[in-house]
């Protein structure tokens, strides 16, 4: 129907949401001859803004929406775009796309939203007929048709109320039918949902037996629960008396750990003491050794008076007094012999006793019974009272000895008479000690934290 193929933008809009004032269409006539193209005239006021897609149709009369146009131009946009005034535009119809019948047709401005914003009058496409001549008539044939008007008006009256009448049936079968319709519905849904409810029940019940089977499983598993419930009562009562036992004898472990770690500290004492004491001896051996070096520097002097000497004997050998001179450097080098010789034996001696004194301290580590009779053995200590040292200096005065029938503590100083009992010289020695129970290791009571270590090496085997 129209030249182009785009199609117009329409809408489903009745016509009551219609605005027809906004395009007044012009110079309508009431027949235009099929066959010949034809001119819209038209005027848009200042209460529409014409856009690129608006539209004009011919629209057959009785039309609902803007779908059903018979055919269409694009409306072309005005060139004064100002919209406080009238603009009068036209459009010219092809005779091809026009209707062929003599129905009765209407221009309609449609916006590119679908919405009609002007309506003109109804025309034809027709040719001009004798019935379209005027016609004198007398005033007898006027009153007759008059008449015929007011019967005819009568008789549409009658068919307008026998229309509403029929109307108004009609929308009461409507709403019945609707009602039908709904118990229809509804008796279908009912069906469906008694098909629904026959299902669930059915699966209900095989539900309810497989719960009834279960529930005979639950209660044999429940009659093994309770057998088992009690065998781990048993169970937990002898594990609780076993509990009880082992915490017992973990009371009586950590009593023995208790003395343990005294015996522990007491054998830490005892090894700061020796500790001290291995100090004293070094402190002497460095005094001893420093006394060694001085003895060294003069036996050097002495040296170098002896070479002076036998450098100027042919001098001294004149006079007496050179004589002299001669037998006190004889005196003097005998002398000097004597003290290397007292100063070497010295030397040996002390080495000896620090020797031993070494030896007594590790068998006293190993085994402290057998401490009395090493003891014994040992070489009398000497008194620290010569110069302030343990073993006294061979070259100051007379050295003092314990006496041969006493014994001394190797921890303590502790000196007993040697006609003493044993057992009275070991208690005090054992003591100082701290003794393994498991593997019958000797240990210092200083060195508590080694004996504590190897009881708890003990337990991790």
């Amino acid at each position: 129907m129209d030249e182009t193929s785009d199609e117009p933008p329409t809408s489903a809009v009745l016509l009551d949401n219609c605005h027809f004032s906004q395009v007044i269409f012009n110079n309508v006539d009431k027949f235009y001859v099929p066959g010949g193209d034809i001119t819209c005239y038209y005027t848009l006021t200042q209460n529409i803004v014409p856009r690129g897609k608006d539209w004009v149709g011919i629209f057959r009369v009785g039309w609902k929406t803007t779908r059903e146009y018979y055919t269409f131009m694009w409306a072309p946009l005005p060139s004064d775009a100002r919209s406080d005034t009238t603009v009068q535009q036209q459009i010219q119809f092809k005779a091809y796309y026009l209707p062929k019948d003599d129905e009765y047709y209407q221009f309609c401005y449609v916006d590119q939203d679908g919405v009609v914003r002007g309506a003109s009058v109804p025309f034809q496409f027709r040719a001009e007929t004798e019935d379209d001549i005027l016609v004198v008539t007398t005033q007898g044939e006027v009153e007759e048709v008059e008449l015929q008007n007011k019967n005819l008006h009568k008789e549409n009256e009658e068919l307008k109320a026998n229309c509403a009448s029929l109307e108004k049936q009609n929308i009461h079968l409507e709403k019945e039918l609707n009602k039908m319709q709904e118990l229809q519905n509804s008796l279908e849904s009912l069906r469906s949902n008694t098909e629904k409810l026959e299902l669930e029940l059915n699966s209900l019940k095989k539900e309810n037996k497989q719960l009834k089977e279960l529930d005979d499983c639950r209660e044999a598993e429940l009659h093994q629960l309770k057998e088992q419930i009690q065998n781990v009562t048993s169970d937990k009562e002898r594990l609780e008396t076993r509990l009880k036992t082992a915490l017992d004898h973990m009371d009586q472990l950590q009593s023995q750990v208790l003395d343990y770690e005294k015996e522990v500290e007491n054998l830490s004492l005892m090894d700061r003491d020796k500790t001290e004491q291995l100090e004293s001896l070094k402190e002497e051996n460095r005094q001893l050794r420093a006394i060694g070096t001085q003895q060294k520097e003069e036996n050097k002097e002495l040296q170098r008076c002896v070479e002076y000497l036998k450098g100027s004997k042919a001098e001294l050998a004149l006079s007496q007094q050179n004589h002299d001179l001669m037998k006190e450097l004889e005196e003097q080098k005998r002398l000097f012999q004597i003290l290397q010789a007292k100063k070497n034996e010295a030397n040996e001696e002390n080495q000896k006793r620090r020797e031993d004194e070494l030896l007594r301290h590790l068998a006293q580590a190993e085994e402290v019974s057998s401490f009395s009779v090493a003891s014994q053995a040992q070489a009398p200590i000497p008194s620290p009272e010569v110069g302030c040292l343990l073993f006294g200096n061979p070259y100051c005065g007379e050295i003092t000895w314990h006496s041969v029938s006493t014994r001394k503590c190797p921890m303590c100083d502790e000196v007993f008479p040697e006609d003493s009992e044993t057992s009275q010289y070991e208690a005090p020695v054992q003591s100082h000690v701290l003794k393994c129970p498991l593997c019958n290791e000797i240990f210092e009571k200083s060195n508590k934290q080694v004996f504590d270590d190897h009881i708890f090496c003990h337990g991790l085997e």
